[in-house]
């Protein structure tokens, strides 16, 4: 992992690794069947029975102080923030919830094959970071990358069950589009030429799926009736399950809690 600025972050570099590939726990990518997806029926919802999960992800004890970062070693970046940026590693709302937890329908789907969708997802590079910090996207969905910046970026897909690549985004230039094949659960996203850069995607086998927000709420729609394990998964505290129940047409709500 690249290194920080010593003299301003040696304090916090503990906290940085912790966030790195790998040092996180991993959660389990399980799926529902093991038949190729080829062999699969298409899936579909009957919107006449299908319900909603939404809950929200709250957090417990005092919110931990993330490290400013700094920029020092690039003007151009340093100079998009005219007040200090903090790493996103863990956020906690004012309402004492957590941002930045990525949900998924983990047990209990049909086995399907899942159309992606036409639209693509995207990650900016904007201010020398990455917006947003977490998200997820559906296998074979095309990933938009951008890159606002006025410099260089180096954007690394650190991927373990698909391609891994590291490839250089010159200033504002040409989006680029990527797509990942393997349902991945979840991986960052960082950059060869700043180190404070990092966000994360969970890639899906199908499309129930949500990110918590600056409310730490949470909402899947368009669910199937069935009796679910649903995941929660944060970049550095690790994953919590949970099962619920979808009646037909109908709402389920659940809840995770992470700190002391």
């Amino acid at each position: 992992m690249p290194e920080w600025n010593l003299k301003r972050f040696f304090g916090v570099a503990p906290l940085l690794l912790l966030a790195a590939c790998g040092s996180s726990p991993q959660p389990s990518t399980q799926t529902s069947s093991s038949a190729p997806a080829a062999n699969l029926p298409e899936g579909k919802v009957d919107p006449a029975t299908a319900g909603t999960i939404s809950g929200k992800v709250l957090f417990q004890g005092e919110a931990p102080v993330m490290p400013v970062i700094d920029m020092s070693s690039n003007p151009n970046c340093e100079r998009q923030h005219p007040t200090p940026f903090r790493a996103e590693t863990v956020v906690v709302n004012p309402n004492k919830t957590l941002r930045n937890v990525y949900i998924h329908i983990k047990d209990g789907l049909t086995p399907a094959r899942w159309a992606p969708p036409a639209q693509t997802a995207k990650l900016d590079q904007n201010g020398c970071v990455y917006a947003p910090h977490m998200q997820g996207i559906l296998e074979g969905q095309d990933l938009e990358i951008l890159n606002s910046d006025p410099v260089n970026h180096n954007v690394h897909a650190e991927c373990q069950k698909n391609p891994a690549w590291n490839e250089s985004q010159a200033p504002r230039a040409e989006h680029k589009f990527k797509k990942f094949s393997n349902e991945e659960t979840i991986f960052p996203f960082t950059c060869s030429v700043h180190p404070w850069m990092r966000a994360w995607i969970g890639v899906s086998k199908h499309p129930f799926f949500a990110v918590t927000g600056p409310d730490g709420s949470f909402r899947i729609e368009g669910v199937p009736p069935g009796t679910y394990t649903v995941e929660a998964i944060h970049e550095k505290l690790g994953a919590k399950e949970g099962k619920l129940t979808v009646a037909p047409s109908g709402a389920a709500t659940i809840e995770f809690t992470y700190g002391s």
